[in-house]
């Protein structure tokens, strides 16, 4: 049988594969198929982030108007933090052996996490289609700057074969994503270290050192953009891959490698991104308006090839992992299809998306700061509430009745619920994205504190406060959680 959102957990799908293609869906894991070791989770982590445009990143936090010991500062403890919550989302992979919005039924009930598994799959075809359209601008970009025709044909052929490769990626399923995300990771992370090589002698450290310190607020502003474009775009897809590895691994290593390999590569990215930008507020402007090419520029004619090579490389690297995961979140609302399909339905999504962004839209950055920071408050809610439930749980999921609206887990429960609509509501109301029109309704709780053009305006307090409101909220849960597990 093909795996759907209404499989039973203690039958595992048999065969686990045809044709190569994983039929795994949301079903527990069987345990003939549970294998590796934590370290095996540093590739698919390392891969989906070690992407070129993590130095596009340094422009993106030096426009919050700070300095570069204060961005290097935020930036690197955003990246780790936020990407520690995933490790610690992982957990929940190993002890349940099942996708993350499978899991998250012990908290919300079966029926009721089919909310935030919504939010989910709204956040990974997102991601997706994001990193698509930037490979396919990419290699447009890199065919202009060598004389090539870097119009409407190359673009066609481009989206086409991205497309190809995460689709690919998504449908097949697991096994090959592990094979894809090692080659990526050598190759990308070799040409990513000549690149760096390459343009060492843009860099000037005294404009750098001149850039003027931020107030708080900017700081602050700037620590929550970074929370939301690394970690917190991943943490509803942390288990997904953690769920193959036998009980038995320790859990250290499961928190310790997916932080590690996750966070490498953007922490090393960001702060050489800050030193570029920070060199030159020309190419800064530059960044900000068509990432990518901008960080072609500095590159000599020889090397652009494999520029382009590696810069879509990392792009799909962290497309695959959102396809994957978003065809599991898909299947966790309540669509009834083998997960191949799901992941085949977000790739028409996908590529719908990546044909406005590339061939209609006129800006990158406003609408991206506006999807991150709209849906970074929600998920910012759900993930408080899902680490204070790994916190306060003692004992292994019943697997069986994750699938069971009879069961222990019940069907519907309300507190976590209603933890992210209140969290969401009040975070939004702390947030802005002045650069996106249709989110202007957004900040309607900042008037105390200045209203939408204050200091404190653009700080996205609303992020912080939604996190806080869920993971303080769901140490209420302790008493029913108690029950569950005394069942």
């Amino acid at each position: 049988m093909t795996s759907t959102g209404e499989d039973a957990p203690g039958v595992p799908t048999t065969p686990a594969t045809t044709f190569g293609v994983e039929l795994n869906g949301l079903n527990t894991i069987h345990e003939s198929e549970r294998k590796g070791r934590a370290r095996d989770l540093f590739w698919p982590w390392f891969a989906a982030n070690v992407s070129v445009f993590g130095l596009s990143y340094g422009s993106f936090l030096l426009g919050f108007g700070i300095s570069f010991w204060q961005a290097t500062i935020v930036g690197v403890v955003g990246i780790v933090i936020s990407f520690l919550f995933c490790g610690f989302i992982a957990l929940a992979g190993k002890r349940g052996s099942a996708p993350t919005m499978v899991l998250g039924r012990a908290i919300f009930g079966v029926e009721g996490n089919r909310v935030p598994s919504f939010l989910s799959w709204l956040l990974t075809v997102g991601w997706e289609t994001v990193l698509t359209a930037l490979a396919v601008l990419a290699t447009a970009t890199v065919f202009e700057q060598l004389g090539w025709e870097g119009g409407v044909a190359t673009k066609i052929v481009a989206l086409i074969v991205v497309v190809a490769l995460v689709l690919a990626g998504g449908i097949i399923g697991f096994h090959l994503i592990m094979r894809m995300q090692m080659v990526i990771t050598i190759v990308t992370g070799v040409l990513t270290v000549v690149y760096i090589i390459l343009v060492l002698g843009n860099i000037d450290l005294g404009a750098v050192a001149a850039l003027p310190a931020g107030d708080l607020p900017h700081v602050i502003g700037g620590f929550v953009f970074m929370l939301t474009g690394f970690g917190l775009g991943w943490v509803n897809a942390a288990a997904d891959y953690s769920r193959y590895l036998p009980r038995s691994t320790r859990s250290a290593g499961v928190v310790g490698w997916t932080t590690f390999g996750s966070s490498l590569a953007p922490i090393i990215l960001l702060v050489f991104g800050i030193l570029l930008a920070g060199s030159s507020s020309k190419l800064s402007e530059a960044i900000g308006a068509d990432p990518i090419g901008a960080l072609a520029s500095l590159l000599p004619t020889w090397f652009l090839v494999p520029f382009v090579i590696v810069a879509v490389l990392g792009l799909v690297g962290g497309a695959v992992l959102d396809i994957y995961s978003s065809g599991l979140a898909l299947l966790s609302v309540g669509v009834r299809v083998p997960r191949y399909v799901a992941a085949g339905i977000d790739g028409i999504i996908m590529t719908l998306g990546a044909i406005y962004v590339v061939f209609v839209a006129t800006d990158f950055i406003g609408p991206f700061q506006g999807f991150l920071i709209t849906l970074g408050v929600p998920i910012a809610a759900w993930c408080g509430i899902f680490l204070a439930d790994i916190a306060l749980r003692r004992r292994d999921y019943a697997e069986s009745e994750l699938y069971d609206r009879r069961g222990r887990y019940g069907s519907v429960r309300w507190l976590p619920i209603a933890l992210i609509i209140v969290g969401t509501a009040i975070g939004w109301g702390l947030v802005t994205n002045g650069s996106a029109d249709w989110l202007s309704w957004q900040g309607y709780l900042l008037g105390p504190i200045g209203g939408k053009e204050g200091d404190w305006a653009f700080a996205n307090l609303g992020v912080l406060v939604a996190l806080v409101i869920g993971f303080v909220g769901a140490l209420f849960t302790a008493p029913a959680i108690r029950r569950q597990e005394a069942r």
